[in-house]
């Protein structure tokens, strides 16, 4: 009996250890997929085509390289995407509206992906990270407009590889960057510029109290000449309200200069004012120099301080 079982054991050991020894080219088989050149160079090609994509703002071309139920977050993400009707939406694309629409190629912006790298999760899954960056063609040579930090998810579908989620989010150390540099204004951001703060005086004159609201947020800090004292926005509000109470109009606003520096999202406005008030029938002009601070929050220019002498 004891020999008997002495048999047994000795015959499940060795069949243990025979289909041990028949597993470990299965176990080299998952390990090979570390060495996918193909893959990789096939998932960096098409990365690029969406860079290019965005460029050439070639909006069909952006639909089909994503998948259909695409998810992920974009830079500005409040919730996660779904989707791609909702992916073309969170670009700005007005999808369907546009497909079809013409793209519009620009020689003057390229591409970089930068410590590019991907790792392979099984035959039909991968994650690749990198850095991408949008450059534009300068005098001074190639600029950095834009320097992303993404993740994206490749899945293989038909035999090929597409985009089917990401985490794209702009560098915040090019970010930091950007904001200590004194940024070029445009000439249609000047007149953006100029058109927010023509709209803050015109509404303080008013009384405009929606659009005070909207223009001159919580944390303003105001120095208004002839006042020793700091106005908030509770006192920013009154002097509006007490000067239309009063029977005060405006009748004309000038800026016969301005100068502006914008630091990423901060924007100072050097510049002389002059306007004319009446007020129980009788007008006077006052002119004088001031320092006018806006921020960029969102998509809004708010006044968040100024000095008026």
């Amino acid at each position: 009996m004891i020999a008997k079982l002495v048999l047994v054991s000795t015959l499940s050991f060795l069949a243990g250890a025979f289909l041990f020894s028949s597993s470990r080219p299965i176990v080299k088989a998952v390990s090979a997929f570390d060495d996918r050149a193909a893959d990789r160079e096939a998932i960096r090609r098409h990365i690029g085509s969406i860079f290019q994509a965005f460029i050439d703002w070639d909006v069909d071309k952006i639909y089909a390289t994503h998948t259909e139920d695409w998810r992920g977050f974009l830079e500005g993400s409040r919730a996660p995407i779904k989707g791609i009707d909702e992916y073309m939406k969170a670009n700005g694309i007005d999808w369907p509206a546009v497909k079809g629409s013409k793209p519009y190629p620009n020689p003057n912006t390229t591409y970089q992906m930068k410590d590019f790298d991907v790792m392979f999760y099984g035959p039909d899954l991968a994650v690749a990270c990198f850095y991408g960056e949008f450059e534009r063609k300068s005098e001074k040579g190639p600029e950095t407009v834009k320097r992303f930090q993404i993740m994206d998810v490749y899945a293989k579908r038909g035999g090929n590889w597409i985009q089917a989620a990401s985490h794209t989010v702009v560098d915040p150390s090019w970010l930091t960057e950007q904001s200590q540099r004194r940024t070029n204004v445009s000439p249609q951001m000047r007149e953006r510029i100029l058109s927010a703060r023509d709209a803050v005086w015109k509404a303080y004159f008013a009384n405009d109290r929606a659009a005070l609201e909207k223009a001159v947020p919580e944390d303003v800090i105001a120095l208004d000449g002839g006042s020793p004292d700091f106005a908030d926005r509770g006192k920013v509000f009154e002097g509006a309200r007490q000067f239309a109470e009063g029977g005060g109009k405006l009748i004309k606003l000038e800026f016969p200069k301005t100068e502006i520096q914008m630091y990423g999202n901060t924007i100072i406005l050097y510049t002389t004012y002059s306007y004319e008030l009446e007020s129980g029938g009788k007008r006077t002009t006052k002119s004088g120099r001031g320092t006018e601070i806006f921020v960029r929050r969102g998509n809004e220019l708010v006044n968040v301080g100024w000095h008026l002498d």
